[in-house]
């Protein structure tokens, strides 16, 4: 029998039933979509954190006064506190050929208020550093002067949601506020950034960091970010720190240094282990419309052994038959698998316009694994029934016992 003649063979059975073909193509199709849907998503939470990360800096350390150690015997009946981190502590660290910028952090809460209007809000105190630190950008106005790191002058940079607050449409450039007993002039404000460092960065209030110091009526500091000099010089830029830290804290290793690569590249690995876990769960639905494809084939051996025997009898051998009933599988899961894939794509394009800050892509090899998984299980799961028709005596079969 030709390549075609088969061809044919099978279009023409599949057609003969259109509503059991209807069932096994959906059955497919569903299969294949579930798994390039969840994997897209999957891949889509990776990109999405990975984006927010990145958004707070490049080649960034973080350090934080205190460290975590395990100790033997008893606790100590008096708790200690660790040593604080302070402005000459964030300057000592300029020494380092590997340090690029430093960021020192303050962070308290205060009432700011502008006329009769008065909102309770987060206000940091840093420098002109944290601008290109952080990624932040000024939609109005400038940001923190540069210079000396003590003086603390009477200006502050509102985020946009504060601004909107306070000032509605007004421009708030040159006009005054009030944080807590001080009065400060606004000379910024800053663009939506979202979420960072667990603080909304559209409802601060940056201030200089001595001016912090001078409101909160304290010296220590709740962060210094550090930026490297490059992605190479971050393990170098680390231990500077710890070194320079530990030489100005008596020789104690009083503080913890986060890099945000190691950070990454951890929610990276766990987000892809996620995203393999889900793919895996949805490719058990191919399996099971594989064992659909089976059942529906077997019962099709049954109504079609007429035909099976008419075929043997004008000469088709058993390996014929065979090949017949494995092509018709093989045809069935293909295009059960094409459909699957035009309903993911619908799928990812409705996402997209509901979520549009949410990054869904395909990963690259869950549509290969999908269409591969989908054609192996249903090639498998057809050769029960191939065989079973090609030993169907042709005798028995055309009267039908």
């Amino acid at each position: 029998m030709k390549t075609w003649d088969s061809i044919r063979f099978c279009t023409g059975s599949l057609s003969g039933y259109p509503l059991r073909t209807s069932l096994m193509l959906l059955a497919m199709a569903i299969g294949v979509a579930a798994v390039v849907m969840l994997t897209s998503l999957g891949e889509g939470a990776r990109l999405y954190v990975t984006q927010q990360f990145s958004s707070l800096g490049s080649h960034l350390l973080i350090v934080l006064p205190g460290r975590s150690e395990t100790v033997g015997g008893p606790p100590p009946l008096i708790g200690e506190t660790p040593r604080d981190l302070t402005l000459e502590d964030a300057l000592a660290l300029q020494r380092s050929s590997a340090v690029d910028l430093i960021a020192p952090i303050m962070v308290g809460s205060a009432p700011v208020a502008h006329g009769n209007l008065t909102r309770e809000t987060v206000v940091l105190g840093s420098t002109a550093e944290l601008l290109p630190v952080r990624n932040l950008v000024v939609a109005q106005g400038r940001f923190l002067p540069e210079g000396d790191i003590d003086r603390a002058e009477a200006v502050c940079v509102l985020g946009h949601k504060l601004k909107a607050e306070l000032f509605g449409n007004d421009s708030p450039l040159g006009g005054f506020v009030r944080i807590g007993q001080r009065r400060l002039r606004v000379i910024g404000v800053l663009a939506k950034k979202g979420q960072s460092l667990g603080v909304d960065i559209g409802d601060v209030a940056i201030i200089p960091v001595a001016s912090a110091q001078a409101l909160f009526n304290r010296s220590s500091l709740f962060r210094i970010l550090v930026q490297a000099t490059g992605r190479d010089a971050i393990p170098r830029a680390k231990n500077a720190v710890l070194e320079i830290i530990r030489e100005r804290h008596d020789g104690e290793d009083d503080v913890t240094v986060i890099a945000q690569d190691a950070l990454l590249s951890t929610f990276d690995r766990i987000f892809k282990v996620l995203t393999l876990a889900v793919g895996g769960i949805a490719a058990i639905s191919l399996a099971v419309a594989g064992i659909l494809i089976m059942n529906v084939m077997l019962i099709a051996v049954s109504q079609r052994t007429a035909e099976i025997g008419l075929l043997k009898a004008l000469g088709a051998t058993g390996t014929q038959i065979e090949r017949l009933f494995i092509s018709e599988a093989a045809m069935l899961s293909s295009i059960g698998a094409l459909f699957g894939l035009l309903l993911a794509m619908l799928g990812q394009v409705l996402l997209a316009r509901l979520f549009p800050d949410f990054p869904v892509t395909v990963p690259p090899w869950a549509t290969f694994a999908a269409v591969g998984v989908a054609i192996g299980t249903g090639l498998i799961f057809g050769v029960m029934p191939a065989r079973r028709a090609a030993r169907l005596d042709p005798v028995a079969a055309l009267s039908r016992r």
